[in-house]
């Protein structure tokens, strides 16, 4: 137990560290969307107040992207961008939603690059499926009564850190991870479908590939797999916490 604490300790300390570094400045000559369709092209950086959408074509955001509190990008990830590449960070504030990928039914329509880190402040939510991730993709705090956080077919290279967040579910389901998994004190309302109505149905931790360690602590429900219908996670490290078993 006393080893879980350290390395629950140190994983914190890693994920503050991360956020710092990725707070950035307003790019110069950056596109700010205050809401509807950002066209297809090429861009300095994006800066998102509203609630926008990447339309059809491919875009690509040479620099950061900042989700500022409260504004939405590409809500469940249902953009009709046929790709989308961003060569910095993405930071996410209070209150926002990023959907990067795919996450709604239906053929891959977003194909999705991130060459920095995903940061987020104590977001809505995350919707983060089928994209790459070179970086870190960490998310602390936050959370919304009706939403999920889906990060699932993933490949991230670095650490991928969720701590904090509470609504419907969550999951971290099918994804490669060069680094560290931690999924901490997060709480998650939903409940299985027949037959497992009635269940507790959040915080499934499944079917990841993790080249490093896998720590599970203080979530509600505890990390599980469900009825996501996923397998045992291979992990190259260690799995503490309630992940042991996973």
């Amino acid at each position: 137990m006393r080893k879980l604490r350290l390395v629950f300790a140190a994983a914190v300390v890693l994920a503050l560290g991360l956020a710092g570094s990725a707070a950035v400045a307003a790019p110069s000559g950056a596109y700010t969307c205050t809401g509807g369709t950002i066209p297809a092209g090429s861009y300095s950086g994006l800066i998102v107040t509203g609630q926008c959408a990447f339309g059809p074509g491919s875009v690509t955001i040479a620099g950061n992207v900042r989700v500022e509190p409260g504004a939405i990008l590409n809500d469940h990830a249902g953009s009709p961008a046929t790709s989308a590449h961003i060569t910095g960070n993405v930071q996410v504030g209070t209150g926002a939603v990023l959907g990067l990928g795919t996450y709604a039914p239906g053929p891959t329509h977003d194909v999705a690059v991130v060459d920095g880190n995903i940061v987020a402040h104590s977001p809505a939510s995350l919707y983060v499926s089928r994209a790459t991730v070179h970086g870190n993709l960490v998310s602390n705090g936050g959370g919304d009564p009706v939403r999920n956080f889906p990060i699932k077919d993933d490949t991230i290279d670095g650490n991928l850190i969720v701590q904090g967040w509470s609504g419907l579910w969550l999951g971290v389901i099918r994804d490669t991870v060069g680094g560290n998994v931690i999924v901490a004190n997060t709480a998650g309302t939903q409940t299985g479908e027949p037959p497992f109505e009635g269940i507790p149905d959040s915080t499934e931790v499944a079917t990841n590939v993790i080249a490093g360690n896998l720590i599970c602590h203080g979530n509600a429900p505890s990390a599980q797999i469900g009825d996501s219908g996923g397998s045992p996670n291979v992990v190259g490290g260690n799995k503490l916490g309630e992940c042991a078993g996973l």
